[in-house]
């Protein structure tokens, strides 16, 4: 989970230099919606690497890896700026991780195995029976 950081006086101008360079500390990865329990069982292993979340948004469904960008100077500056992608020039900071963490706009935010497991076993009402059926297969292929 990203921080809060208190913004009162900090215009957008400023909040680069008020901040510990959150925009850089992670990625997201757009995912297809999942509908199915094997989908969601694939989120469930996703989510049980260590840094790993999965959250949904009014955009969709996100993994998110907390990982700082390897670029990133001690002072909290690009190393690579003038040669920077795409993605980070397009980066804003209107609105920004500053501003408000990543998880206080998403309908749903996972940050552990056993907060996505809570959920599938709700969405779910057979969720346990997909690994004896699992289990179930690999004994008759053997």
């Amino acid at each position: 989970m990203v921080n809060r950081i208190e913004t009162r006086d900090i215009t957008s101008s400023s909040k680069c230099d008020q901040c510990t360079s959150l925009c850089c500390s992670y990625i997201t990865q757009e995912l297809d919606t999942p509908r199915s329990m094997q989908a969601f069982d694939v989120l469930l292993w996703q989510v049980a690497h260590k840094g790993v979340h999965i959250f949904k948004d009014g955009n969709g469904w996100y993994l998110l890896c907390q990982t700082q960008c390897e670029f990133l100077l001690p002072h909290n500056r690009c190393g690579i700026y003038e040669r920077r992608p795409i993605i980070c020039r397009e980066h804003s900071n209107e609105a920004c991780e500053i501003d408000a963490p990543i998880n206080d706009g998403c309908e749903l935010y996972f940050q552990t195995y056993e907060e996505l497991d809570a959920y599938c076993r709700q969405r779910f009402k057979t969720w346990d029976k997909r690994l004896e059926k699992f289990e179930a297969e690999q004994a008759r292929k053997h």
